[in-house]
């Protein structure tokens, strides 16, 4: 197995699972426009429990009856590639947060059998 190190950048959008873009959510919008766009890959995480700017906790905790649970949709690329795909998000974003920063991604991958 071997691994290739290279620079990149992680983009993190911090959404609510409430949130909607033309009637279905937000964050499968996000990453059907991630694919589109020929990105490496798009994932998508449930928070169990966070608050935004509203100061209003989100719990899955089963005593509360919150459904709005705190979303981050995570995408890792070149930096070329991260900055073309930036201005797709000005479209569809209004109430998130979008955090851009370098990272170092390693790839591992088998050796093609010979």
């Amino acid at each position: 197995m071997t691994h290739h190190p290279a620079s990149a950048l992680r983009v993190m959008i911090l959404l609510s699972e409430n949130d909607t873009w033309h009637h279905k959510p937000l964050y499968s919008e996000v990453v059907h426009r991630a694919r589109a766009a020929g990105l490496a890959g798009a994932s998508v995480f449930r928070g169990i429990e966070g608050f935004g700017a509203s100061a209003l906790v989100h719990t899955s905790r089963i005593l509360s009856l919150s459904e709005d649970l705190p979303i981050v949709v995570v995408i890792v690329d070149s930096e070329s590639k991260v900055r073309a795909f930036l201005p797709e998000l000005d479209e569809i974003l209004s109430d998130a947060v979008v955090l851009v920063d370098p990272v170092e991604f390693i790839r591992y991958q088998t050796e093609p059998h010979r």
